[in-house]
């Protein structure tokens, strides 16, 4: 399942490792996220200010607003004529940063390739609105995608994922879905780069301090921001690698080995195999974290694999 050579650093991409250090280089000129306030970054990140380039609005996208827990619940949808299935789609940004529309080029891919509807869900995110907020606004959009999606997407061939934060809650919604709700609705899971253990895996703890779109200070105080002493790390709710993870679907687990969260993915598809679920596991030589917001060789290669992926469930 795991493949030594992925991390030999002889098999690197020379593209990829240009791209880490320009990575680098612009990252350290950037003021601090986190001496100022979340606002302050997120119309940054709004204005191409933050580490991944800003990508074109799509022609496709609508929004459907539906009642969610707190209020009312944006879904982002891109889909195409005669939907063959619908992606429910959860953002990455650590719980605090991104939004619905910030991967229109990605989900419009996924709507031409594999024929999805792809339904990004524009959750209410932390310090703001800490835990539980955001995961119960994926598990509200997930339950009106499970009663809606025969009649308005003409399909009830189901998909969810995510990146970072997004595959985290990505899991979270479908553990939820089972054991609150009895439901197990989706085909197949897509988790790129999740953050699927608070407490921190080794990889993250002995990544220290070089910013590589993430490093290990980052990724606890995002941790931070999201509980707000509202969560125990160890609550299968917060860190789902210690849920229970049988009658889960097949998933696609896809990581950088240059991501802080390497071993998230690797001890997360170990056991999500051990459940006795059927997983994949997609190690891309040098990767930064969700590398795949970056234009590039490495890139079509990642989502050619989710493609094949989806398109074979």
């Amino acid at each position: 399942m795991i493949d030594p050579r992925a991390f030999d650093p002889a098999n690197v991409d020379p593209e990829t490792a240009r791209l880490n250090d320009d990575i680098i280089a612009k990252l350290a000129g950037l003021p601090d996220q986190w001496s100022v306030p979340p606002a302050v970054v997120r119309e940054r990140r709004k204005q191409g200010l933050g580490a991944f380039p800003l990508v074109p609005s799509s022609s496709l996208a609508k929004t459907i607003t539906i009642e969610g827990p707190g209020g009312p619940l944006e879904l982002r949808v891109i889909a195409p004529d005669n939907p063959k299935g619908v992606y429910l789609h959860i953002h990455g940004g650590g719980w605090v940063f991104g939004t619905a529309d910030m991967q229109d080029d990605r989900l419009e891919r996924l709507a031409h390739n594999c024929g999805l509807a792809c339904v990004s869900v524009e959750y209410r995110l932390a310090p703001e609105h800490p835990y539980p907020a955001g995961p119960d606004d994926c598990e509200a959009a997930a339950l009106w995608l499970v009663r809606e999606a025969g009649a308005r997407f003409g399909t009830e061939r189901l998909f969810i994922g995510g990146e970072s934060a997004g595959a985290q809650l990505s899991v979270v919604t479908m553990l939820r879905l089972r054991d609150k709700h009895g439901l197990t609705p989706f085909r197949g899971a897509n988790l790129t780069a999740g953050c699927y253990d608070l407490a921190q895996t080794p990889s993250v703890r002995r990544w220290g301090d070089l910013k590589l779109i993430l490093n290990t200070r980052d990724i606890f105080l995002f941790a931070q921001n999201f509980l707000r002493l509202k969560g125990d790390v160890r609550d299968p709710d917060v860190s789902p690698i210690h849920a229970d993870l049988t009658g889960l679907p097949p998933a696609l687990f896809s990581v950088g080995t240059r991501d802080p969260l390497l071993d998230d993915s690797l001890f997360m598809a170990s056991r999500w195999l051990a459940a006795g679920n059927a997983a994949e596991l997609a190690l891309w030589p040098g990767g930064a974290h969700v590398f795949i917001g970056f234009p590039g060789p490495l890139t079509e290669q990642a989502l050619a694999r989710t493609d094949a992926f989806l398109s074979g469930l």
